[in-house]
């Protein structure tokens, strides 16, 4: 099997113009510097006819899929970290090899798949276990079904009177996040719904008892059940769906031959071989072939600001996560930043190395790496199990305590060295000149750079969603890909972050007048 990775296909359209005013050289010029840009639109605007011509003229079948998303649909094998294998994989070299075409994998982020998909330009089709419903059916067009699967209830496996969504209620149940297992979880209601971004976190989560129970698609159930005595299933799969290939919509032409390609690996038995190799062919894989077109509703498309009744509470009420968090992180960072510049201006050499080092280790590592640490590191290394809402707080806390003990440095440096010196000749000691003449001056000066890190931190708190904390960020790309309104949604969130960030500015500038008030 031949796997390549290609990226976003480039057009070139060069011709002779004769010269033209001043005025149209500099339009031609934006139009050049715009094409990056827009490169995909031409894909928007060809036929359905095209759109085949034109993956039968490059002889390859760019399919798109997230490497994260893990055993089994696709992941790399022990051993070979270069290579990729699962049964996604494998399905889309069987669909290729049935056009005539070569598989051309394109890694693309699982939550926006679809709408890059509808982007044009980087690949041709999706396929990465999409679900056969009524919102995936409103923003792409859908193949026959390629696999067949249930919903599934994970627990511990000492875990008793959890075996159904209505003895979960009031629980911590695992989800994935832009998928049909979400959408039932929220349409249940009274459960505690944890958004995960991949397939493996949340059974580590459900191990280690942070969460009461997870709630997925059977085969991401099958591979992390296998050898596994701390986790049992709960009941039998309930709930019957299907995964499909997507393409864009009105490609009819690309569509009826990717539909005529898994008919004809479903009848010569292509694809049992290759969900036996993965330990995934069942019963359920019968209604593969009992499957007919119609009967399907399609969900309407909503306008989130025609809605606006609706989506502003769901988005308000995830701005106080982002609010709390931001607010209980900022209060670390401002009394960890300052302890760390006091201790190197005028702690022993010994501390002055460990702070200096703290400063450069938390400025020099992504956040992202550290809250992974912290929330998974810990639990995994030293059992340490923080909840998610705190190891945000402190990940976030820690990494900028090192930006504001730069801050207060630069503020105390900023305060002529004559003042310290008054002081000590009057006979003050240092820490109370420090606390009463030094500290005042240098926080006033430092507060600019203080309250832009503070505004900053509110942005940066997206980040904690990685450990399934639904903060404003998060909750605005699950009710985009739902909707398909990334506009209007887009529009509410960035009002509801203007906001917090403008009320921050305001209360930073009534502090700098109460602070600069024997200011001549």
């Amino acid at each position: 099997m031949e796997t390549h990775c290609v990226g976003p296909a480039r057009r070139d359209d060069e011709a002779g113009r004769p010269k033209r005013g001043r005025g149209a050289r500099s339009l031609a010029w934006l139009l050049v510097l715009l094409v990056p840009f827009f490169g995909g639109v031409g894909a928007f605007k060809t036929s359905a006819a095209d759109a085949w011509d034109e993956v039968s003229r490059a002889g390859i079948l760019r399919y798109a899929n997230d490497a994260e998303g893990g055993a089994p649909y696709i992941f790399h094998p022990p051993g070979s970290p270069d290579q990729l294998t699962g049964f996604e994989v494998d399905l889309a070299a069987a669909i290729a090899g049935r056009l005539g075409l070569k598989p051309a994998f394109v890694q693309n982020n699982w939550d926006v798949i679809l709408p890059a998909l509808n982007q044009g330009g980087s690949f041709d089709v999706v396929i990465a276990g999409i679900e056969w419903t009524p919102e995936n059916r409103a923003k792409v067009a859908l193949s026959r079904p390629y696999f067949a699967f249930g919903q599934q209830l994970v627990v511990r496996a000492d875990a008793t009177g959890l075996d159904s969504l209505d003895a979960l209620r009031g629980k911590r149940v695992g989800v994935l996040s832009a998928t049909a297992s979400f959408r039932m979880l929220e349409k249940h209601g009274g459960i505690d719904a944890r958004v995960y971004q991949d397939n493996v976190n949340y059974f580590r989560d459900l191990e280690s008892g942070r969460l009461d129970a997870v709630l997925t698609d059977t085969p991401i159930a099958r591979v992390n059940l296998a050898g596994n005595d701390k986790l049992r299933r709960a009941g039998p799969p309930f709930a019957p769906g299907f995964y499909a290939v997507a393409v864009r919509p009105g490609e009819t032409a690309l569509l009826a031959r990717i539909d005529g390609a898994i008919d004809a690996l479903l009848k010569d038995g292509t694809l049992e071989k290759i969900y036996r190799k993965y330990d995934l062919w069942d019963d359920g894989q019968a209604a593969l072939t009992a499957w007919k077109p119609g009967g399907e509703t399609t969900a309407e498309k909503h306008s989130a600001l025609k809605e606006w009744g609706t989506y502003l509470p769901i988005l308000l009420r995830a701005s106080v996560t982002t609010i709390w968090v931001t607010c209980s992180g900022m209060a670390l960072a401002v009394v960890l930043g300052l302890g760390l510049a006091i201790v190197r201006l005028y702690g022993p050499a010994p501390a002055r190395w460990a702070a200096i080092a703290y400063i450069e280790v938390f400025r020099g590592t992504p956040l992202l790496l550290q809250i992974y640490f912290i929330y998974f590191g810990l639990a995994q290394q030293l059992g340490v199990r923080l909840s998610a809402g705190f190891a945000a707080v402190i990940a976030l806390g820690l990494n900028y305590a090192a930006t504001e003990a730069e801050n207060y440095r630069a503020g105390i440096e900023g305060v002529p060295k004559g003042q310290l010196e008054a002081s000590l000749a009057l006979g003050m000691k240092r820490r109370l000149a420090l606390r009463r003449i030094l500290l005042p001056q240098a926080l006033r000066i430092s507060l600019p750079s203080v309250t832009n890190d503070f505004i900053a931190m509110f942005k940066d708190s997206s980040i904690v969603s990685v450990i399934a904390l639904v903060e404003l960020t998060k909750e605005y790309q699950i009710r985009a890909i739902d909707t398909g309104d990334y506009v209007g949604l887009g529009l509410m969130t960035a009002g509801i972050y203007f906001a917090m960030s403008y009320t921050a500015s305001l209360g930073a500038r009534a502090l700098e007048r109460k602070l600069g008030h024997d200011r001549r």
